[in-house]
């Protein structure tokens, strides 16, 4: 076996074991899912009014209904276009709390994110 033949085996040999560790770290390193809640709109009202999660949870709110409504926070943290049937909201708590939100159209409508750590 020559010299050269030795030395490109040994090249080729860490080059893929380079390559297999970049994959692991890389994998190793994802990002986890963003935890995820739902909330439909339906009969003028929130389904599930009032839905506990952790911090870094997105709730997404779909209007289910055949006319418009809005998600509006009571404090002012978020809101909502006007959402057509079918459309869709998400926000993402970061932070413990309640989180109290009603729609801007019929305020009548209610509902509480209460967050856990």
């Amino acid at each position: 076996m020559t010299r050269g033949f030795k030395i490109l085996t040994f090249q080729a040999a860490m080059l893929a074991a380079s390559a297999f560790l970049m994959s692991t770290v890389a994998s190793m390193t994802k990002a986890a899912p963003v935890p995820q809640a739902a909330v439909r709109i339906e009969n003028f009202t929130f389904r599930d009014p009032t839905v506990t999660v952790k911090p870094g949870t997105t709730i997404t709110w779909t209007n289910a209904d055949d006319i418009p409504h809005t998600v509006v926070a009571k404090d002012g943290a978020f809101k909502s276009k006007v959402l057509d049937s079918g459309d869709h909201y998400s926000f993402t708590f970061a932070k413990p709390g309640q989180f109290g939100y009603f729609c801007s159209l019929h305020p009548h409508m209610t509902g509480t994110i209460v967050v856990k750590a």
